[in-house]
């Protein structure tokens, strides 16, 4: 097992890095993971003991590390991911949560919820097959979602015995098609997740690749500056009025800040009221802050008393979200119960719950080669495509490219209470 001593301050204050794992079926996504925990000393030993005796359930001659996360029955007995699976470890350099999620076509959605969240994608692809349509499509999907980082691991490097060739053939291919997107930061890394090689190790079979291991490239990738620093953005969450002898007359904003820093002194403005009053203090459980920034969790005091409840927003003056009930969103579409032109949906963005009604399908997209679809704009699950909506109420909001919270939100089907879209406002 890791060897951190988790509950210590200094684990505590770590860098946190969330990725996600996608592909094709069978690249090793499950092994692959396995294998970084493996290596990397983070699987405790009973865990250990129980893929062991899994793996000889099943008739293996050695441990399958694709166990450590393939949790349901079903997985195990097909050898392949169905559901997403999130792990946590850590090692001295930084903090890790990992969604490992399917590969099959008819799991997409999946895939779009454990990235929803990542500031990392890995993508890995099988040597002997090259980059495949999944590959196409998940690498689309996590632009979509503005990871702003993808590290394609070209895997199985063992049955093309090491061949450079093989894996700067592969690199050229995605190199193309990765110019389309907007992706802003690739690494490419060969790898055998069965035999360890360029997973934590450096693999001393690929002598002719000098660049990082996976492990090194996960502790070093810069993700400090992947927030909005700018745009100054504080839904409010919950209104706090404890009433009590000792804070009788305190009024106090939570929320998770979104976007931007607030410091006490600061000018701010609520909206929908457009009333501004100055930020008094900004709190958290340890005591008051000299400044907040995303993705900070605070309790937030103004110096004026305003009519401020859960769903509305604290920005700058100067600096506003954008304020509309015309909003036009990319969706991915998570349910078998195809979208439905004029129906009408529950819509969550940031702590705001609102009604909504699709008022036009304008395209498609074809995410093999990106094209728009515009003679067939039937929505059915796992497709994304271009809509718009008009709210019961306003939003405020920005392009998701602008801001990853505030440019989010999920459709609802109100008959059944389940998230049926997942949309990307432009």
């Amino acid at each position: 097992m890791s060897q951190l001593d988790f509950s210590s301050d200094k684990y505590l204050n770590m860098d946190l890095l969330r990725f996600t794992t996608a592909g094709s079926v069978d690249d090793g996504k499950s092994t692959l993971i396995g294998r970084l925990l493996f290596d990397s000393k983070s699987i405790f030993e009973d865990q250990l003991e129980h893929v062991e005796e899994a793996s000889k359930k099943m008739g293996g001659h050695q441990m399958n590390l694709a166990l450590v996360t393939d949790g349901l029955k079903a997985e195990r007995e097909q050898g392949i991911t169905i559901d997403v699976a999130y792990r946590y470890f850590a090692t001295p350099k930084r903090k890790f949560i990992i969604a490992d999620t399917p590969g099959h076509i008819q799991y997409t959605r999946n895939m779009v919820t454990g990235a929803s969240t990542a500031n990392l994608a890995i993508v890995l692809v099988d040597a002997r097959n090259g980059v495949v349509e999944q590959t196409c499509r998940h690498a689309f999907i996590a632009s979509l979602l503005q990871i702003k980082h993808l590290v394609l691991c070209v895997n199985k490097m063992d049955l093309v015995d090491y061949d450079e060739e093989t894996f700067n053939r592969i690199k050229n291919k995605f190199d193309d098609f990765s110019s389309k997107l907007d992706i802003q930061d690739i690494h490419y890394i060969p790898i055998s997740a069965l035999k360890g090689d360029n997973v934590v190790d450096q693999s001393a079979n690929m002598a002719w690749y000098k660049g990082s291991t996976l492990l090194y490239t996960l502790e070093s990738v810069h993700i400090a500056s992947d927030h909005n620093f700018v745009d100054a953005r504080f839904p409010v969450q919950r209104v706090i009025r404890p009433q009590s002898d000792k804070f009788h007359d305190f009024r106090g904003y939570a929320g998770r800040i979104e976007g931007g820093i607030f410091k006490p002194g600061d000018e701010v403005i609520a909206l929908p009221s457009g009333f501004t009053s100055k930020v008094k203090t900004v709190e958290t459980l340890e005591g008051k802050l000299e400044e907040a920034f995303p993705p900070m969790s605070v309790v937030m005091t103004l110096e004026d008393d305003i009519d401020i409840s859960r769903g509305d927003m604290i920005a700058k003056p100067n600096n506003q979200p954008r304020i509309g009930q015309d909003i036009d969103i990319m969706v991915c579409w998570l349910n078998e119960k195809k979208l439905q032109l004029r129906g009408k949906y529950a819509i969550k963005h940031t702590t705001k719950s609102a009604r909504c009604v699709v008022r036009e399908v304008k395209y498609k997209v074809d995410i093999n080669n990106l094209h728009k679809i515009e003679d067939d704009l039937v929505v059915g699950l796992n497709d994304i495509g271009r809509i718009t909506i008009r709210t019961t109420e306003p939003l405020f909001h920005d392009a998701y490219k602008q801001n990853r919270s505030t440019g989010s939100m999920i459709l609802v089907d109100e008959h059944t209470n389940e998230t049926v879209g997942a949309g990307m406002i432009i």
